[in-house]
């Protein structure tokens, strides 16, 4: 484990530990405030984010956005982070062995940050962090809580994309991590 951003940082961006380090063009650590009470993982970067080197840049994120805007969350008061740190080729999931090489770091950017809520976008980051056994359809918009940390499991936005009927169901479940915002 790192002790620091720096060092966390710095072992990210040499990481050789799974084949995605041979086609992206660059590590998307994460994003926003180091100290917040509240966390968003997702399952990995796309085209954009490889591009940028910033998680949620693309058309999911800019719809993320546009969700945070509506709800007053700023995007500069939350952090935000990915199972994988680099792209899957052509945006596929990201295979089993390539997330447990990356689950070290993002667990220790969780140690980091200490939040006190952590938004699962996607079932991706659901299966990684609270286990295979749950199912995003089942597990969304239900608490879940885990080593003093809780979870709130939801559609990742590229779901809405491609399934408006999704977007009310995304927002219903941020509206619920507002609500239990308030309350810690």
């Amino acid at each position: 484990m790192f002790n620091n951003w720096e060092e966390l940082e710095a072992e990210c961006k040499k990481c050789t530990k799974c084949r995605l380090c041979e086609t992206r063009k660059n590590v998307v650590i994460g994003t926003g405030n180091k100290e917040a009470n509240l966390m968003f993982i997702g399952e990995g970067p796309g085209a954009d984010e490889d591009e940028q080197g910033i998680p949620f840049v693309g058309r999911a994120g800019k719809l993320m956005n546009m969700a945070f805007t509506g709800l007053g969350i700023k995007r500069e008061d939350v952090y935000i982070a990915n199972v994988v740190k680099c792209r899957p080729p052509k945006n596929r999931n990201p295979e089993d062995d390539e997330a447990k090489s990356c689950l070290d770091y993002l667990r220790n950017q969780v140690i980091l940050v200490k939040p006190k809520i952590i938004v699962l976008l996607g079932s991706i980051a659901l299966k990684n962090i609270l286990g295979k056994e749950y199912s995003i359809t089942s597990a969304r918009g239900k608490w879940v809580e885990k080593n003093g940390i809780l979870y709130m499991p939801t559609f990742h936005p590229a779901a809405l994309l491609r399934d408006e009927s999704k977007k009310i169901l995304f927002w219903k479940d941020l509206k619920l991590v507002l609500k239990k915002m308030k309350e810690i």
